[in-house]
């Protein structure tokens, strides 16, 4: 009796999960709750320095419209989740951004541990960009699946 290969067997359910849509209809919701969580996160953050900048609302506010875009049926989610699932991603590169620019600009710059550690959240906005590309790719295995 031959033995089975575990990774050949975890891919081919991979690739059944993906052409029978079911990683697909996973991926969404987990897309708009990511973004619900990431939301609330960010919100925590910059309610915590004041809201400094208006732009500090930006990901607040596509937090629930992410939420809203991966939680709709498949039709109304064919069109507005790779919108705001773009819009997500380039904030949260937008975000990155200017979170290092915003520990640059500190005293003692990135030579100063105390800034990286202290200053703005690197990688929180890099979650956000995770966040929305998560729904970019559920958008576009859906695509890939209604051609096969």
């Amino acid at each position: 009796m031959a033995a089975i290969d575990p990774v050949r067997r975890g891919g081919d359910l991979a690739l059944r999960n993906i052409r029978t849509r079911r990683f697909q209809r996973s991926l969404a919701p987990a897309a708009a709750v990511g973004s619900v969580i990431t939301a609330a996160e960010v919100y925590l953050e910059h309610d915590r320095a004041g809201f400094g900048n208006r732009v500090m609302w930006w990901p607040v506010w596509l937090g629930p419209v992410g939420a809203v875009a991966g939680a709709l049926d498949p039709r109304a989610a064919r069109t507005l989740l790779p919108i705001v699932s773009a819009a997500i991603t380039a904030n949260g590169l937008q975000g990155t951004w200017l979170h290092v620019r915003g520990i640059a600009e500190k005293p003692g710059g990135w030579a100063a541990r105390y800034n990286v550690e202290m200053g703005p959240p690197l990688f929180a906005p890099m979650l956000m960009s995770l966040v929305g590309g998560m729904g970019l790719v559920a958008d576009v295995l859906r695509r890939e699946s209604r051609d096969a």
